[in-house]
Order: C-alpha cells, then structure tokens, then sequence
C-alpha cells in the first residue's frame, strides 16, 4: 500500500464526515448497494492484498477547480507526471488557459485537467480491447495499458483528451485517480501539489471547505453533457464576453447573455486567405483509415453489385481475386496503424458496447464472406461447393451491411462535431457506389465483358454515388457552419488553410458525376470514359477522405503558446526542435 508519511500534512488528506446521496444528474452517490458483493474486494495495489480504510470507498469521488485561485505554476503537472513516470511528451493533467478583454483590462483563465472519471465513461465504451473499467471503489475509471492495442479511439470519443495516445510505446494511459492514495485517506498528487489551493478532491458535489460554487461548466471547459464529468468547479470573478484561445485552434467562447453560460464559437485568427497544404494533407497520420475505408467501402460497393445478377459477366474469378486483394490491402494498412499489430485479435473483446469492435466483427465476416465466394468461385468441384458458396455470399453480405453500419456509426461522436453530421453516411455510401462501380467497369473492360447494358447501368450507379456524396458535402458545409462550435472552426480550417484543396476535390467530384451520367447515357460502353473517370474519382475520393480526417476539431480543453498546442507542435517537427525531448513533441509519429 501507498505509505503515508508520519508528518504528512492535512491539506492532502481527504475530508468527507458526509455527503449527499445523489449527485446533480440524479445518479447514486454510492458506487454499489451495501450488500453488493464487490463491497470488500481488495485492488491488490502492487500486489498487496489489504483494503484501505477509507470510509467512503464506495462513493463516487471527483475533482473540485477553484479558477479564482489558479495561477498555472505546472505543479499538478510535475506531480502527476512523477508519480507516474510519463515521459516529458505525456501528461495525464495539463494546465492551459484563455484570455478575454484589451488592454489595460485583460484577463486570463487558466484550466487545469485531468480525466473526469465521468459517470458515462464513453472511453470504456468505445475501447474494442476492454482495457478500461469503471471501478466501484471511488467510481475510478482506470485503463490498463498491457490490455490496450493501440487504436486511439478513446482518444477520439473523449471531450478532455483524458486518455494519452503514446506514440513510442504505441499504447493508451490516463489518469487513475490516484487510487493508491485514495485507499489509505490521502487525496491525489496533483491536487496535494496545488500551491494556490485552486485543486481539491472528495466524494462528488461535496463543497469544499471556503468555497462557494459547484459548477459543471467554466469558459474553455467542453460540454458536460455528454459524458457527466465528476468536476466541479468555481468561477466567481466576472469574465469578459469573449475569451480567446491562446493555441492555434480558431476558436473562442462566447458568453451568453440570458444563461451566463460559454459557448464555443469560431475565432478566424489565421484570416481568410486560401491555401494548398496538400503535403499536411496528404502527410496525416490517418492515412492507413483513408486506404483502409476507401478500399473496403469500394470492395463492399463491388461485392453487392456483382451479387445483384446485373453484372453477370463480370462475376469471374479474376474479377473476385482483385477485390479480395484490395480488401487485404485495406486491412494490412489498418492493423498495421495500430501501437501493437500483433495484439489486434484483441479489437472484438467488447463487441458488447463498442462500435469499434462491431465494425471489426462485420468487415472480418465480409472477409471471409468474400474469401468464401473467390475461393468457391475458382474451386467449383469443391465438395459442397454449391452449399457453400451461397453461405459465403450471405455472410459477405451480412458482413458487409453489419460492418458498413458500424463503419459510419462509430464517427458519429459528439466530441468530434465535424464528423457527428449524416453526411459521414451519405460520404461513405457514396464512395461504395461511385468507386465500387467504377472498379467494376474497369475490371470489366480488362476482360473484355463489359457490354453496353451493364456499362450503362454502372455508370447510373456511378452518378448516384457522385450526387450522394456531393448533396451530403453541401448540406454539411451549410449546417456546419450554422453550428458556430468546433465544426464551424473545422469548416473554416476547410476553406482557408486547406481551401485549394477543397476547391478541387469538389471540382474532381462534379467533374466526376458528370464523366459518369454520360457512361450511363451512351449507347455503348465507351472505354475512354472510364478510364478518363477513374483519375478523377479515385482523385476526388483521396482528397475528400483525407480532408475528413485532417480537418476534425475535437472538444478538448484549451493549450498553452507552446503545451497541448497543435500550431507547435508542427513547428517543432518542421524546425527540428522537436528533437528536444523536454519540448514534449515526438518528433515522427507511430
């Protein structure tokens, strides 16, 4: 156990004669019934087997944020980071801040966070290895990082950016409530480090002792709702109506005359001058997901369409190898994005909750669906062949409608507006249709069977993916912008630092619909115009998949000029100061 220091002083002991029974959301206070049988379990911290005689184990505990009395000195970030040992570009608590008003009358707000173990912990539901729990003992929701494999996408679901995606070692940790601490009555690292008293900690909606406030929001703070963080926190100074963001993130947040309430809105700081940036584009490090949902979705497009019995003459073995080939290829590049490839079996352990692993589930039966038919397909006089090959057409297909659902789904997250929009739908569908047909046709005309008919109905096909996709982008851009939060900041970032290639990915699509109504006009299959399209749409979809990832804008705490600061960050690895490890920039990415 954690040993408590003989002069330990009293401000780092935890302080809880009482508390209430449920907390502002209306959910119990006590992590589990008196009579639960995980009452009297022991966490076996460092092996040792003893319980802690903490009198409020089973109630849900959290922090307490005085803004008053924050004057962003790092020491809750020096402790936590020594205590667990995290290298300089990791921190599980980090201060930024916002500023508000003119001189003379300026001001700054600083934050301090660190995982809001939330009564709705989305990381634990959308972790596919399960390697987070929500534990009844303080209601920690702690992570095991042995468990993890690396995919981020707690990173992605979470509104703090709570859980650290390390690079190097190519696996998540977070904050575990300093539950070591907790069990023998003394509260967390950072908050016992605080000089100003801005950190406490205790059972949630507990005031603590001189404070006056128990709030759920405070300017730069995302929204609550989502998740039911367990902070709270004080701001008893008045603000200005805007506080700014000192990072590079174009945004701001506006307060509300009628609520009182911040809101995020969009802060133009970089101006309005359109740029390229095709090598950040095309550079990110999401490009094993932009391989791996163009190539399945283009493959998923195919598969259903050969099964249709319209395109009999192209459902040849050839035809088959080449789409289970590309489909290969779209797995190969996702699992090798993961921290850990070797541990991706781990992806279907909690097919339960995560849409992760849901979409693992479905795009593997695809797989093996479409393996199933190529392999019947080429070996007819297989025994059973003729009971076979239908089950692997069905399972593809199950695969395919399961995989695809969760494929979309698992983007729809509220901490990622942009992205949060039925045009990720519509975009997805889209590229199935536009590219699945196109790799139809080309495959066909190598073959020499691709006649008049299936052409045209192809290219039908082709334009509905192209329409599809292009009614989806208008109504997102509208609807984003009518926003006013991180997805108008993410529209804004589209149509200035990256609005040349905007530009032309929208050219290359309409450019693109229109190659494809003439296919499906013409009176006989013209392969010009195949391949005249096929540059331009697979063009498109790059430069449209690309700019998905790249441009999404988190909900996420507030950096510094040079902390949790995505401007410099670039810097750093484009001048070589990343190669400063005290920076806390790695200078290449997993």
């Amino acid at each position: 156990m954690f040993p408590i220091r003989p002069n330990e002083p009293e401000y780092a002991k935890l302080k809880d004669p009482v508390s209430l029974e449920h907390n502002r959301y209306g959910k119990s206070i006590e992590t589990v019934p008196a009579d639960h049988e995980l009452r009297g379990q022991s966490l076996r911290i460092n092996g040792d087997e003893a319980i802690g005689p903490n009198p409020n184990r089973y109630k849900q505990h959290g922090f307490f944020f005085n803004a008053d009395n924050c004057i962003a000195c790092h020491a809750c970030e020096a402790a936590c980071s020594e205590k667990n040992d995290n290298p300089a570009h990791i921190a599980f608590r980090s201060v930024g801040f916002v500023e508000g008003g003119t001189y003379p009358n300026t001001q700054r707000l600083n934050i301090s966070m660190a995982c809001n173990h939330c009564d709705n912990p989305v990381c634990l539901k959308g972790c596919p290895t399960r390697a987070y729990t929500k534990f009844a003992e303080y209601g920690a929701v702690l992570q095991d990082p042995d468990i993890c494999f690396g995919c981020g996408y707690c990173t992605w679901v979470c509104p703090y950016n709570a859980p650290q995606l390390d690079p190097i070692k190519g696996q998540v940790s977070k904050c575990n409530m300093c539950v070591d601490r907790l069990e023998v009555g003394l509260k967390p690292a950072c908050v016992s480090a605080c000089l100003g008293k801005a950190l406490d900690f205790g059972v949630i909606e507990n005031v603590p002792e001189g404070r006056s406030q128990a709030r759920t929001e405070i300017p730069g703070f995302p929204r609550s709702d989502i998740t039911h963080p367990n902070v709270r926190f004080q701001q008893t100074r008045a603000t200005q109506r805007d506080m700014l963001r000192v990072d590079s993130m174009p945004l701001k947040y506006h307060k509300d005359d009628g609520t009182g309430e911040f809101r995020p809105q969009l802060d133009p700081k970089h101006g309005f001058q359109r740029q390229w940036n095709l090598k950040k584009l095309l550079g990110s490090h999401e490009n094993a997901h932009v391989a791996f949902t163009l190539s399945a979705q283009s493959v998923m497009g195919a598969f259903l369409m050969l099964l249709s019995g319209a395109f009999a003459p192209l459902h040849t073995p050839a035809t088959l190898l080449v789409l289970l080939a590309l489909m290969s290829f779209g797995l190969f590049k996702l699992n090798m994005h993961l921290g850990k490839p070797l541990r991706f079996y781990r992806g279907f352990n909690n097919w339960r909750l995560s849409p992760v692993s849901r979409e693992i589930a479905g795009v593997s039966l695809f797989f093996a669906g479409l393996a199933g038919t190529t392999f019947f397909t080429l070996f007819p006089g297989f025994p059973f062949a003729d009971l076979l090959k239908p089950t692997a057409m069905l399972a593809g297909l199950v695969g395919m409608g399961f995989g695809g659902y969760y494929m979309v789904k698992l983007y729809r997250i509220k901490a990622r507006p942009f992205w949060d929009h039925w045009q990720t739908g519509t975009s997805f569908a889209g590229t199935g249709l536009a590219l699945g047909g196109l790799l139809l046709g080309l495959l066909g005309l190598a073959q020499g069977t691709l006649a008049a008919g299936p052409a045209n109905l192809l290219g039908a096909l082709m334009a509905l993916g192209f329409a599809l996709e292009g009614l989806g982008l208008f109504f997102h851009a509208r609807d984003m912008q009518a926003r006013g939060n991180e997805g108008a900041a993410s529209h804004y970032e589209q149509t200035t630092r990256y609005g040349h290639a905007y530009g032309l990915r929208n050219t290359l699509l309409a450019l693109s619909f229109v190659l494809a109504l003439n296919i499906a006009l013409l009176a006989a299959a013209s392969p010009a115009a195949f391949l005249l399209l096929a540059p331009l749409a697979l063009a498109a979809a790059i430069l449209g998949r690309a700019l998905f990832y790249v441009l999404v804008i988190p909900t996420t705490m507030p950096g510094a000029f040079f902390w949790r600061n995505k401007g410099f960050v670039e810097h750093a690895r484009e001048t070589g100061l990343a190669e400063m490890p005290q920076l806390g920039v790695v200078p290449d990415s997993h």
